[in-house]
């Protein structure tokens, strides 16, 4: 068999966010299943309106929840319907983080009951999946230069990478109550931060 050293080596490089996510919705109760309906297909659309206002373009929305639902009073005999609950909710994709806010302000303005997620991410991480990848290398040859040169023996060339990549940005999750913005004269400051990428690799060389 040759021989050979195995090491571990991981590369790291910062990536700014250029994407967000926000889910949001409208929830509203009525007597009625049509009343129900029509309120929330009202503020419906005064919500796409306001997104279409921020920015956002008609293909960035997507609905992702419909429902009705009744509401249901129980008197210790028997459930007795009240009302009727039907929500909307939306995935907006935000291409311009610098109307993000707008987003938000915009949406709670408009009659959005709920914003309860987002997330970012980089639309392109090739560029940092690359410098990490260059690093990750290099912390390898280092390690198993120092390594070798304790052995008293010389690296000779690679004879097998294994790679794993890690990226950061988990969901970063956001609620806010339309009455909480509605008291606030000031924009909804979002900041989207930069993430890390982590490549990790385990390279063996030939020991000359």
């Amino acid at each position: 068999m040759k021989r050979s050293i195995t090491v571990p080596g991981t590369g790291r490089a910062r990536l700014a966010p250029d994407v967000a996510e926000v889910r949001l919705g409208v929830t509203v109760t009525r007597p009625t299943v049509d009343e129900a309906r029509q309120a929330a297909a009202e503020s419906a659309t005064a919500i796409l309106a306001a997104l279409a206002a921020a920015g956002v373009d008609r293909g960035d929305v997507r609905t992702v929840g419909l429902s009705v639902q009744p509401e249901v009073e129980y008197d210790g005999r028997s459930p007795r319907v009240t009302g009727h609950q039907v929500s909307h909710r939306y995935l907006v994709t935000v291409r311009d983080l610098d109307a993000l806010g707008r987003v938000v302000d915009g949406s709670l303005a408009a009659g959005a009951t709920t914003l309860d997620g987002v997330s970012f991410r980089a639309k392109d991480p090739a560029t940092a999946e690359a410098a990490a990848r260059v690093a990750a290398v290099a912390d390898a040859r280092q390690r198993a230069e120092i390594l070798a040169g304790e052995a008293g023996v010389a690296l000779g060339p690679v004879l097998a990478v294994v790679e794993s990549t890690a990226a950061g940005g988990a969901p970063r999750p956001m609620v806010l109550a339309r009455a909480m913005v509605a008291a606030e004269s000031a924009p909804t400051p979002i900041e989207a931060g930069t993430d890390e990428l982590t490549v990790s690799v385990v390279v063996r060389f030939a020991i000359r």
